[in-house]
């Protein structure tokens, strides 16, 4: 299974075309979080609906799930605590959004709210405690937020990852986490874009401004993993242990018939 990974698109609407324009080559597109900007010119009612318009579109080309940051936090739950009420709009869609768990293909995949308090944080450990009788074969987590003291919460000055996180991946040891929120990451030094704890492989791509957003294409079968962004392109083998400097991508995977950042226009 082809896996295209984004996040933080900040409601880009030339990354969301671009999106569109490029999910055809994937068998599932992952928008990890960050979808609405709270600091927009536009109005986050206005952001809603054009971001479910560009959800419906992808979501009649490929599969799509979405998992809620910071920024996309709209309305109080019923807990008290703020959340992405908006995302229940995206499900009616056949959109899967916070709080669900779905077989893909060959992996179980649990997509994980952004938690704005203690009783949201503790729901997430209950929602990956009952996700983890399901698991058969690999476990993907869809979480905004990496864990923090690794290359892909290193912003260049300090770690913004989410603490919670390091305990969940220690009592479950999921395979692979898809994050983003740090958009420094993959450009910092001494950051990165993947990272490794035990046996659970880490990926946040970063954000870069302009047409298209920076990507991770993931293939299950092939075992690889590649970063695509304006300022070059990197992979990894998920078969292997993660060694570092990692090398620049210096030939296309034979999984991708063309990089995702030359797909566009």
């Amino acid at each position: 299974m082809k896996i295209l990974v984004v996040a933080d698109i900040h409601y880009a609407l030339k990354q969301l075309d671009w999106l569109v324009e490029t999910a055809p080559g994937y068998d599932l597109v992952i928008i990890a979080g960050d979808l609405l900007d709270i600091s927009s010119m536009v109005d986050a009612g206005t952001q809603i609906v054009v971001v479910l318009k560009y959800l419906k579109r992808l979501r009649q080309i490929t599969r799509v799930l979405v998992c809620s940051g910071n920024h996309d936090l709209d309305e109080a739950g019923d807990n008290g605590e703020m959340v992405a009420g908006w995302l229940e709009a995206a499900r009616r869609l056949a959109v899967p959004a916070d709080g669900d768990t779905l077989v893909v293909g060959d992996l179980l995949i649990t997509i994980c709210p952004w938690w704005d308090g203690p009783l949201t944080q503790q729901a997430i450990g209950r929602q990956l405690e009952a996700a983890a009788p399901q698991r058969r074969g690999r476990w993907l987590w869809v979480y905004h937020a990496p864990p923090p003291d690794s290359p892909v919460s290193w912003s260049g000055q300090r770690h913004y990852g989410d603490a919670a996180l390091i305990g969940w991946i220690a009592r479950h040891h999921p395979d692979f986490i898809v994050s983003g929120h740090v958009h420094e990451a993959p450009f910092a030094r001494n950051g990165s874009w993947v990272d490794r704890i035990g046996d659970t492989w880490l990926f946040n791509g970063g954000r870069q401004i302009g047409e298209i957003p920076t990507t991770i294409a993931i293939d299950t079968e092939a075992m690889e993993a590649a970063w695509f962004s304006l300022e070059g392109a990197e992979s990894v083998k998920l078969d292997a242990p993660l060694a570092r400097p990692i090398p620049p991508l210096m030939a296309l995977p034979d999984w991708l018939d063309r990089p995702p950042h030359l797909t566009a226009g």
